[in-house]
């Protein structure tokens, strides 16, 4: 096998947890393989569709979507989505040849990896959670390789398959090393005051922007700096609701191009528990308030939370409780520079900055080893 003439399709996505991950594997595969073709399978409607062109690959849209059980009327389709997606998925392969397949999970995944392990192709999946989605888990037995984020996946998947990698995510392991006075003022603040960052995610999270806006109050009178990512969907409303209370100390808008930036300047931070936050926290070495997600297949943010919650690694909030704890849990911990200084410590330990080259070696070896026919 030469680097120059290998063939890849990627799939899967629906959401921000999993189309990153497979933009930084494929990334990585453009970086150090330049003669490579990737080639992505997503699901039509979802926002791989946007992303995957964005950063300069093809895309083919699956007629694709999960089962509805708040709608069973729309599951009438399904068979015929199903049907659809195997014949577009066996052309593609046919036409393309690829010599691996890389799912990251989501609905579009399914397709690609059955077909591909009906035509003997090697196939590798990449699970971002403590708790494996649907599709990962229904297709696990086919796949040649699964690469996790979390230890104790045996319980999951097949124990000789599995290979401990973590996820794929931006490296955020040297942001306490820019200098301060460069990451402030990107964000108009002063060094040295205790900064609070929040991060609902590229979206926003209703409940974590609630309990900013109910305790506003309190956090103006603290004297702390906010660094505020409401998520698109939210943005205008805060805003307005915020008219005549913002001050020098508080940054707010939709999104955070510059995250090294946030974390570098951050005391703490309030995230969600989705798997690749979690993955670029640790890397970052984060002192971290996690409040899970309930609206999330099997409540795996919850599970993925636990993990750290059980190595001291984080503090936890419950969503239903947010409202009246997150600030001032957020506030206790901003003043406790020991606990502070243990909760990054130990996140620290979880890191796996290696983990998009360990995956795209694991990638490389499958091709290598089905070429010579092992």
């Amino acid at each position: 096998m030469s680097k120059d003439n290998m063939k890849i399709i990627i799939s899967g996505g629906g959401t921000g947890g999993h189309v990153y991950p497979a933009l930084a594997i494929a990334d990585y595969i453009k970086n150090h393989y330049p003669g490579t073709e990737i080639h992505f399978i997503g699901a039509k409607g979802r926002m791989e569709m946007e992303k995957v062109p964005q950063y300069g690959y093809k895309i083919d849209g699956l007629w694709i979507s999960g089962f509805q059980r708040k709608n069973l009327f729309k599951n009438l389709l399904l068979p015929f989505k199903i049907i659809s997606s195997f014949l577009k998925v066996n052309s593609i392969i046919s036409e393309f040849k690829p010599d691996a397949v890389v799912g990251v999970g989501g609905y579009a995944s399914g397709p690609l990896l059955y077909v591909a392990a009906r035509r003997k192709i090697p196939s590798l999946i990449q699970e971002q959670n403590s708790y494996p989605g649907v599709t990962n888990k229904v297709l696990a037995s086919r796949a040649n390789k699964i690469c996790v984020a979390y230890p104790d996946m045996e319980k999951y998947f097949s124990k000789e398959k599995i290979v401990y990698t973590g996820n794929p995510v931006r490296d955020f392991s040297n942001v306490n090393s820019i200098p301060p006075v460069e990451a402030f003022s990107y964000f108009g603040l002063e060094p040295g005051k205790p900064t609070l960052l929040i991060i609902g995610g590229s979206l926003g999270a209703r409940t974590i922007n609630n309990s900013i806006l109910k305790n506003i109050d309190s956090i103006i009178g603290e004297d702390i700096q906010l660094i505020w990512q409401t998520g698109k969907f939210y943005y205008e409303e805060i805003k307005n609701q915020l008219e005549g209370k913002l001050n020098k100390n508080i940054w707010i808008q939709p999104f955070i191009e510059r995250m090294d930036y946030a974390y570098s300047t951050a005391d703490v931070v309030v995230s969600r528990a989705g798997a690749i936050s979690i993955s670029e926290l640790s890397l970052a070495g984060k002192a971290t308030v996690l409040v899970p997600s309930p609206n999330v297949a099997e409540d795996h943010q919850t599970k993925n939370a636990m993990v750290l919650i059980e190595k001291e690694a984080a503090l936890l909030v419950k969503d239903i409780e947010a409202g009246g704890n997150l600030i001032p849990v957020s506030m206790k911990l901003l003043r406790d520079k020991s606990l502070q200084e243990k909760l990054a410590r130990n996140i620290k330990t979880l890191a796996k900055p290696e983990a998009t080259h360990d995956i795209v070696n694991e990638l490389i070896t499958l091709i290598k080893s089905n070429q010579r026919g092992i």
